[in-house]
């Protein structure tokens, strides 16, 4: 339910990867139709990861960070939209960010999304283009405002 409470951690890819991978799954490749070639793309190994889970430790949603400072796989799934589950995972990436030395971070946003990234004080910095089927664009900011 997306009335109880939930907390975000750092999570490890090789420890938390079924429970990463679930979120992922149902997000991007079941709801959104993305092909799993897309969203599988070798790099999670080496990328820093944020996992939130319920109280019954029941993965909500999760998101990741390149070492380059690109947020990204950000997913969360439906029921806990609109809850602060996102933002929790955002500003968690953002420490993770700050603590590797990264001024500043960037992600390609859905066209969708867009609207959640800016009033958490991204920047649209790049044109809008099309990535697996689906509008993006290019946004960034500093990791401490």
């Amino acid at each position: 339910m997306p009335d109880a409470a939930i907390s975000v951690r750092t999570a490890d890819w090789r420890t938390d990867q079924a429970a990463i991978r679930a979120v992922r799954h149902a997000v991007f490749i079941t709801e959104q139709g993305i092909p799993a070639a897309l969203e599988w793309d070798g790099l999670d190994g080496d990328c820093r990861h944020v996992l939130a889970h319920t109280a019954a430790g029941v993965a909500v949603a999760t998101g990741r960070l390149t070492l380059a400072g690109r947020i990204g796989r950000m997913a969360v799934l439906p029921a806990w939209r609109g809850h602060g589950v996102g933002r929790a995972l955002l500003e968690q990436l953002l420490l993770q960010a700050a603590a590797l030395g990264l001024q500043d971070v960037y992600l390609h946003a859905q066209r969708a999304a867009v609207a959640f990234y800016l009033r958490q004080g991204f920047q649209q910095t790049g044109v809008p283009f099309v990535a697996a089927g689906i509008e993006h664009v290019r946004m960034s900011r500093r990791t401490a405002r």
